[in-house]
């Protein structure tokens, strides 16, 4: 599976844009607030790879969520790799099969639109991954 994005959790969305930005050249593509997750997020590229594999920079909206208790515990840094998944229910079902269940019973919205789904670190060597439907 390719790689969509890297996620990294951020206490100021609008400084570590910056650094991404002015020091290392990408450009933001996108930004929203995805109310179900409690977070705002902005996503930036590579200019010379658009649509390649994005960072998306991820900052809580309230102390409860999970972002909140990521940085809380761990500190700003890596949250989660994210593959491109054509369709998620069905690499849902792969997950379950293979030993590695995900998070959701079902695929749920996130952000820029898609279908997402995240699976425990525990299974995946310490790291939380998320799958992302186009």
């Amino acid at each position: 599976m390719k790689i969509d994005h890297i996620g990294v959790a951020v206490s100021s969305l609008d400084e570590s844009a910056r650094f991404y930005k002015e020091l290392l050249g990408l450009v933001e593509v996108h930004r929203e607030e995805v109310l179900s997750q409690k977070v705002r997020v902005a996503f930036l590229v590579d200019p010379s790879e658009l649509g390649g594999t994005a960072i998306e920079l991820l900052e809580p909206t309230a102390p409860e969520a999970s972002v909140a208790k990521f940085i809380g515990a761990r500190g700003p840094g890596l949250h989660h790799l994210a593959f491109a998944a054509p369709l998620v229910a069905p690499a849902m079902d792969v997950l379950r099969k293979g030993g590695a269940p995900p998070l959701e019973a079902a695929p749920r919205e996130g952000a820029r639109g898609h279908q997402i789904c995240f699976v425990h670190p525990k299974h995946c060597g310490g790291v939380l991954i998320e799958l992302v439907g186009g």
